[in-house]
């Protein structure tokens, strides 16, 4: 009997030290998840102060520059692509490779649209000394610096996450309880080559 109940103990503290450490992997992985989107509202609200922006500094440059109308126009698409992707559609972004790619792709051509803006810009001296357009290009440029570091921030998250998701044993707990590899921000294509300068 003595034997029997010594066993019985054994094995119930064996199922207990078990549960614990299935309990505590778990909801180390659920830190770890809520990192994740902690830094990815981050880079949403960085992103939405971008789109903010746009439309005051297109109808600043439009009153000085009406004629550069295709660039314009180009802000203005790439800006209602960016906005286009709905918050119920960015809540599965993270576990979507396809809806991700799309964000990135959307962010990306507005990068562009703006680049190509501040380039026309340049043709423009009364507008580059209009103080509205100043300030508002600052503010654009202080975002575009947000947006790199909470990019930055929200891949160390992610890394973080996808290295610890597949650890063993953590990978057959993330695998029970769904927690699924999330996608990082990458380079835009063709982001390694260096842009040619012509005089």
């Amino acid at each position: 009997m003595k034997k029997g109940l010594i066993a019985l103990l054994a094995v119930v503290g064996i199922i207990g030290i078990l549960v614990i450490s299935i309990i505590g992997r778990y909801n180390g992985l659920v830190d770890l998840e809520e990192n994740v989107n902690e830094k990815w509202a981050q880079v949403e609200n960085v992103y939405q102060r971008r789109l903010d922006l746009i439309p005051n500094l297109v109808n600043t440059v439009k009153g000085y520059a009406s004629h550069e109308k295709e660039t314009l126009e180009a802000v203005v698409k790439a800006r209602a692509s960016a906005s286009q992707i709905t918050p119920e559609g960015l809540g599965n972004v993270l576990n979507n490779p396809q809806a991700f790619e799309k964000f990135q792709a959307a962010q990306s051509g507005l990068s562009s649209a703006l680049s190509r803006l501040m380039v026309v810009v340049e043709r423009y001296p009364e507008l580059k000394a209009n103080q509205n357009f100043l300030n508002l290009q600052s503010q654009l440029e202080g975002t575009e610096n947000r947006i790199a570091v909470e990019r930055m921030r929200f891949n160390e998250s992610v890394r973080e996450f996808n290295s610890t998701v597949r650890k063993f044993p953590t990978v057959m707990i993330a695998g029970l309880f769904g927690f699924q590899k999330k996608n990082l921000f990458e380079a835009s294509e063709g982001a390694e080559k260096a842009p040619e300068v012509k005089f």
